[in-house]
């Protein structure tokens, strides 16, 4: 009896559904990334061997370099509601054009007699100009004291959480200006904060 032949079938496949999700999946990864931004000042931080992500929301850090102080909070929302306490504070007034500025401003260090001309540069103008850090002194002019208490207020007003703040200094920063970040934490008691750092290479 003859053998029956089987009709042969083509084995291709539409991967067109295929390349459809993932182009998809590459979009969003792409739109929802938080880019990198360089810190306005050199900073080299110590190593740890233990990392965890910072977090992107309800956190703030203070950066210690050259024995100069700069401030940065997440969340655009939170940097305008602390930009219009300050400037209540301050008994200064903002326009909405460098409010919506600030709210793009990663991280900077300038007294508030300086905003308005920080803020009116263009981003890439403000990368090369020298800051010359936020006032830290504990005895007279504490301005970063104002900074930190006004986003832990903007942060429990928008989001009902508490600020959690991160300290990044430099390996070789000398104590007097770290000591006096610690002290203005503790006028606020905020005695907890993390520690930023590098991961150490083993």
């Amino acid at each position: 009896m003859p053998r029956v032949k089987v009709a042969r079938k083509s084995t291709a496949i539409d991967m067109t559904a295929m390349c459809d999700v993932a182009f998809l999946l590459l979009t969003f990864f792409i739109l929802s990334a938080k880019p990198k931004t360089a810190d306005p000042i050199k900073a080299d931080i110590p190593a740890a061997a233990i990392s965890t992500t910072i977090p992107q929301t309800d956190f703030s850090t203070l950066l210690i370099a050259q024995g100069k102080v700069f401030f940065n909070v997440e969340g655009d929302d939170v940097r305008k509601e602390t930009l219009r306490i300050m400037a209540e504070k301050y008994k200064m007034s903002f326009t909405p054009e460098e409010a919506n500025q600030f709210a793009g401003v990663e991280s900077f260090g300038v007294p508030m007699v300086q905003l308005h001309s920080f803020l009116a540069m263009s981003p890439r103008d403000r990368d090369k100009v020298p800051q010359p850090g936020i006032p830290v002194d504990t005895t007279n002019n504490n301005e970063l004291f104002d900074w930190v208490h006004s986003a832990r207020l903007a942060n429990k007003l928008l989001h009902n959480k508490e600020l959690k703040i991160g300290i990044k200094g430099d390996s070789q920063q000398v104590y007097p200006v770290v000591g006096m970040v610690i002290a203005t934490l503790q006028k606020q008691k905020v005695d907890r904060f993390n520690l930023i750092t590098a991961l150490k290479s083993k």
